[in-house]
Parts: C-alpha cells; sequence; structure tokens
C-alpha cells in the first residue's frame, strides 16, 4: 500500500524550521514548549519502521548534552556574575598561561541557571534534528534529492539506516539466545551475538551494492568541459554565498547583507545543482510530490521561525530571560501561540498506515 503521507522534505523543513526557532530564544518556558510539540507531532504522525524509531536516542542525547553543559559550569565556573553560592569546590590552582580558565570554586546558582539555559537551546535543536529523522523515509528522502547529489546522499542514507538496523539485529538475536536459555548479557553474550550481526550488516551491505550496479548505478553522460566548469564555480560560489548570508544574518553586524547573500547563495547553488543533474541520468518510479499537505507542513515550520526572529528582535527581553538577578522565566504569549502553529502537521498530516517500505 502506497503512503499517501507527506513529501519527506517538507518534514525536514518543518523541523529546520522548529530548530531555527529553537536557536532564537533561551526562555526555558519557549523551549519546553517547542520540545512538546516536536514529540506530540512525532507521536502522531511516525510511522512504525526502523528508521522512526531514532526519535528516543536524540531525546537521550538531548539530556546527554545538557547535563555535560551543566557540568562543565560546576567544574570550569561560569562567566556570569552572581551571588547565590550554591556550593564552593576545591578550586585547583593553574599555570599563569591559564588565566581566565579555573577549576572548581563557587558555583552560583545564576550560573547554573545560565548553563542550563544555553544547554536547553542546543538539547531542542538536537530532538528537532530527531524528528526529522524519525518523520522522514531516508529512501524516500534519496529519491527526491538532484541528480547530482545522489551519490552523496546515497552515502549518507546508508550511514543514517545502518546503526538502526544493526540495533534491531542485536535485540532480534538477544531475544533468541533468551528463548535458547543461553546468555545474552557480559562479555560473553556480547561476543556471541556480535559475529552474527556484523555478519548480517555484510550481508545486506552486498546485497545493497548488487541492486546498485543491476540498476545502473554510476552511470554518467557526457557533458561540454565548460558546462562541467560552470557547475563547479556555481556550486562552491553558491555554498560560500550561503555560509556567508547565514553568519550575516546570525551576527548583528551582517544583518543588512545578510539576507541578499544568503539569496544570491541558494539561487547559484541551486544553479549549479541543476546543471550537474544532467551528467547523472536517473528515472524515478513514483516520485513524491509537493501536495498541499506537504505545503502546509512546510509552512508551518516556516512559519515558526519567522514569528520567533520577529518576536526576538521586538521584544528581546521576553525570549531572553536573565539571570542576574535571579528572576522567573514569564511565558510570553503571541510567541508561545507562534510556537503552537508547529502543530499544524499532527492535524493535516495524520499517522500513515504501517506499511512495509517500498523500494527506491
Amino acid at each position: 500500500m502506497r503512503d499517501a503521507g507527506v513529501h519527506p522534505g517538507a518534514w525536514w523543513l518543518w523541523a529546520l524550521g522548529l530548530g531555527t526557532a529553537a536557536t532564537r530564544t533561551t526562555n526555558p518556558l519557549l523551549l519546553g514548549l517547542l520540545l512538546a510539540v516536536s514529540a506530540y507531532v512525532v507521536t502522531t504522525c511516525r510511522p512504525d519502521a526502523p528508521w522512526s524509531r531514532s526519535y528516543s536516542a536524540f531525546l537521550k542525547l538531548a539530556l546527554a548534552v545538557l547535563v555535560v553543559r551543566l557540568v562543565f559550569a560546576v567544574v570550569l565556573g561560569s562567566p556570569v556574575p552572581g551571588t547565590h553560592v550554591v556550593v564552593t569546590l576545591p578550586e585547583v590552582p593553574l599555570p599563569h598561561w591559564a588565566q581566565g580558565i579555573r577549576l572548581g570554586g563557587r558555583v552560583t546558582a545564576e550560573g547554573l541557571l545560565f548553563a542550563f539555559y544555553d544547554g536547553l537551546k542546543l538539547a531542542a535543536l538536537l530532538v528537532c534534528v530527531g524528528a526529522a529523522n524519525a518523520l522522514a523515509s531516508p529512501t524516500r528522502l534519496l529519491k527526491s534529492l538532484p541528480g547530482a547529489l545522489y551519490e552523496m546522499g546515497v552515502a549518507v542514507v546508508v550511514a543514517l539506516t545502518f546503526a538502526p538496523n544493526l540495533v534491531a539485529d542485536a535485540q532480534r538475536l538477544r531475544a533468541a539466545r533468551r528463548l535458547r536459555g543461553r546468555p545474552d548479557r557480559g562479555v560473553r553474550g556480547l561476543l556471541q551475538v556480535g559475529l552474527p550481526v556484523l555478519e548480517g550488516a555484510l550481508e545486506r551491505s552486498v546485497a545493497l551494492a548488487a541492486a546498485m550496479d543491476a540498476r545502473g548505478y554510476g552511470r554518467t553522460a557526457d557533458v561540454p568541459a565548460g558546462v562541467r566548469r560552470t557547475t563547479a564555480a556555481l556550486t562552491l560560489g553558491g555554498l560560500l554565498g550561503v555560509c556567508a548570508g547565514t553568519y550575516g544574518l546570525l551576527t548583528a553586524e551582517g544583518g543588512v547583507y545578510g539576507l541578499p547573500v544568503l539569496l544570491a547563495g541558494l539561487t547559484a547553488a541551486l544553479a549549479g545543482l541543476w546543471l550537474g543533474g544532467r551528467r547523472t541520468p536517473r528515472t524515478r518510479y513514483r516520485p513524491d510530490r509537493w501536495n498541499a499537505r506537504a505545503r502546509l507542513v512546510a509552512a508551518s515550520g516556516a512559519g515558526v521561525a519567522a514569528l520567533l526572529a520577529l518576536a526576538a528582535s521586538t521584544d528581546p527581553a521576553a525570549l531572553h530571560p536573565g539571570v542576574v538577578p535571579l528572576t522567573a522565566p514569564v511565558l510570553p504569549l503571541w510567541p508561545a501561540a507562534a510556537v503552537l502553529v508547529g502543530l499544524l502537521p499532527a492535524f493535516v498530516a495524520p499517522r500513515p498506515p504501517d506499511a512495509p517500505e517500498e523500494p527506491s
């Protein structure tokens, strides 16, 4: 049965929109609302597939990042001055060339709160990326890539799907050993399970290589040398323009030139990808279409990012609560309503029926 769901690119645009919104605020209430929105959409729309179970792994990674950020604030100190001392650790004297760095000393509540806000922002960004991995099928995303990026896309897709399949094989083999009354834990169990798992991964790799060879993967078309040079120049120049424009948008000094340079870089990069695709002819079987659902999903993520960026410029104090003096964060109403726009995919793109993944 064909999944009549959403284009995988739309899910990535939605998730990147939420991630962009997370970078615009350190308010823990807004960040928590972003996490709740992504979790609800993933729970509602995630299909039953091996690659869709990675969301919990990203949640654990985000929690680990938050804990590490707090540990660094305790051990190495915080640049934020504070008067509310939580604990005083033994301070290790450092040489003169390490001035500005300390080990131990006073740990203040203001420094911990600042580290928590900063770590929560990065954790929310990781969770948004995990939502895209759980919602967008890697094989369908590969089919939608331009021809110029097909080789790189295959490598990325194989890398992304290798770990989930490896975990699934390990769980299956451990369950089989438990049913037979054999140990599945400890060093002995790991050694006896590891070899069949690696053997299965090798067999899948060989089968994938044979399938790609049978489908004519790697064939190229002859294009003039001028077209190849133009393609390389447009792609490289466009990517450099995208990097420069993104840097301009993220800094206060580059707000004037950031958007024009970013748009020019995107245009040049897309033109280079279009020309590069002429060298890699390939066909698509039942390609995914950008229907109304996909446009609404992508637009909801872009809307959250745009509204949070507007709120950050008009009312920065609400999106970046201070820690000196210690004050409780307040939930701003209309930015919170803007975050709730990200719930739109839960209603326009309901969970697809559980069906096996079609080959690309």
